[in-house]
């Protein structure tokens, strides 16, 4: 991994969570760990990742990811030891 998607997974671990994690960035972290990303309808993109599909929503106008979604991811994550 990257030290670029090590600094992505601390700032995914902070407390207080963070609201201006760039989408992008937890992209790539993504493609990084080896998912899959497809577009999906509208803003939703689909990972495929740890045999899971999760389906997310791209954030727009802004590139920050809101404080649920990284929340959301952090669990994901956590769930299958990434850390």
């Amino acid at each position: 991994m990257r030290r670029k998607h090590r600094t992505t997974l601390n700032r995914i671990y902070e407390r207080p969570t963070s609201g201006t994690i760039k989408w992008s960035d937890i992209e790539a972290l993504f493609v990084a760990l080896g998912a899959e990303v497809s577009e999906r309808e509208g803003s939703r993109i689909g990972v495929v990742l740890f045999g899971e599909i999760r389906v997310f929503h791209r954030p727009h106008p802004s590139p920050e990811t809101d404080k649920a979604c990284v929340n959301s991811v952090r669990k994901w994550l956590r769930e299958h030891g990434v850390e």
